[in-house]
């Protein structure tokens, strides 16, 4: 029996339905931008593309956590 997706990544569906991109392509930005501090990270993607709070801290908490913390 498959175990419900928890954390950072549960936020993924609605973020993929709610601003058209695949989490690839938002991590791929996340990853090529000049920002290393996490709260950086999340306040450009709320101010430069229109993510809530929970989704940009969802995408960088997971992608940051992937990259092993590059904060």
């Amino acid at each position: 029996m498959t175990q419900p997706v928890k954390g950072p990544a549960s936020y993924f569906p609605s973020i993929e339905k709610k601003y058209g991109r695949p989490i690839a392509q938002w991590q791929d930005l996340i990853r090529s931008s000049p920002l290393t501090k996490h709260m950086e990270l999340v306040s450009w993607l709320k101010t430069e593309h229109g993510l809530g709070h929970g989704h940009a801290n969802a995408l960088v908490a997971h992608t940051l956590s992937e990259d092993g913390a590059r904060s």
